[in-house]
């Protein structure tokens, strides 16, 4: 037996079957629901239950706090409905959601963009290339059932439908199943399956409003992707990036964004350092991007945020940008890059 949900204000429908998860039906069926790393770690799938009753499957707290949960808001991702349901989330996108398929690809090209990120060029089937927004993720399918999910660092205009490809920045996880095989045994003409696209990290354009971006490491990837959206459909929004990393080696793409800078006067670039080291000679901003970028923007009443990376570092974001910093609720954006490490950390904690 299935159950229904209403999403508020939009007054979008549909059915989840029995043992689905909100966000499972509602990607199953086209509907744009907001969400990032669909394992319960993030946070971005939260909206407020109206009037039902659901269980989560367990979700790690700091994507849901226990005074949330008593106020009534859910997981979408981990929530299991007992009931017909009414959610409030102003984030369901009106085009509704690409279709989510699964295919083969050919890895076409590998070049390290530093000791430890590699850039993967992937061959998509040209028979029925996938559609996506500037932004969104893929899931490489491994063999054991488990899956490990990479942002496009591609815009959807620079496919081509007659040899289609997307790139993808991997960071090295040191004993990790698929980056240890990436960094030492993969090769090019390797066929992988990958399934997507999915995510709703992509830009609105229901505002003319500047627009920040929080990067950590390749939290950069699909930021990079919808820059370059941005620059195919003249789109001339002024634009702050805040990229932050360790040390400045992290910082792969640096000069990419220099360049990308100096032909967009529109773009402003700051780069942010944590953990610098003498002999780097690094004379840019130190500590924190995310207190980077409060200092140079403490009011963000009339901005879009869109922040990407480790879930510590979206977490932060969101308390202190719409807590602090007087960042509408409904102009915060993530995805949130969870690890093994990060989904296994989960508890139990149900609603």
């Amino acid at each position: 037996m299935g159950y229904q949900v209403n999403v508020q204000p939009s007054g979008r429908q549909f059915e989840v079957l029995d043992g689905e998860t909100v966000l499972e039906a509602g990607i199953r069926q086209g509907i744009g629901l907001p969400y990032g790393c669909k394992d319960g770690a993030c946070g971005s799938c939260k909206c407020k239950k109206i009037s039902g009753n659901v269980e989560h499957k367990p979700y790690q707290p700091s994507a849901l706090s226990e005074d949330e949960a008593a106020q009534g808001f859910v997981l979408t991702c981990r929530a299991v409905p007992g009931s017909d349901l009414v959610l409030e989330s102003r984030q369901v996108t009106s085009e509704g959601a690409y279709p989510v398929r699964k295919m083969p690809v050919r890895v076409l090209g590998m070049e390290q963009l530093s000791s430890d990120v590699m850039r993967l060029t992937l061959q998509l089937p040209a028979n029925a290339p996938m559609q996506f927004h500037a932004g969104q993720y893929l899931d490489f399918l491994l063999a054991d059932g488990q899956r490990r999910s990479y942002s496009m660092a591609t815009a959807p205009h620079q496919v081509d439908p007659n040899k289609p490809q997307v790139e993808l920045h991997v960071r090295h996880m040191p004993g990790g199943k698929f980056t240890d095989h990436v960094f030492s045994a993969m090769k090019e003409k390797e066929i992988l399956r990958v399934e997507g696209p999915f995510g709703s990290f992509f830009l609105r354009d229901n505002s003319a409003g500047p627009v920040l971006f929080l990067a950590s490491g390749t939290g950069f990837a699909p930021i990079k992707a919808i820059l370059e959206h941005m620059t195919h459909t003249g789109n001339q929004r002024k634009v702050f990036l805040y990229w932050g990393a360790r040390r400045p080696v992290d910082i792969y793409m640096h000069q990419w964004m220099l360049d990308y800078c100096a032909a967009h006067p529109n773009v402003s670039y700051v780069p942010v350092v944590s953990d610098a080291l003498p002999e780097d000679v690094w004379e840019g901003k130190r500590g924190l991007a995310l207190n980077q970028m409060l200092q140079d923007h403490p009011d963000m009443s009339s901005y879009q945020l869109y922040a990407c990376g480790v879930p510590a570092m979206v977490h932060a974001a969101h308390a202190q940008c719409v807590g602090k910093a007087q960042l509408p609720e409904d102009s915060f954006f993530a995805d949130a890059f969870t690890s093994l490490k990060d989904k296994t950390a989960q508890t139990a904690t149900s609603a």
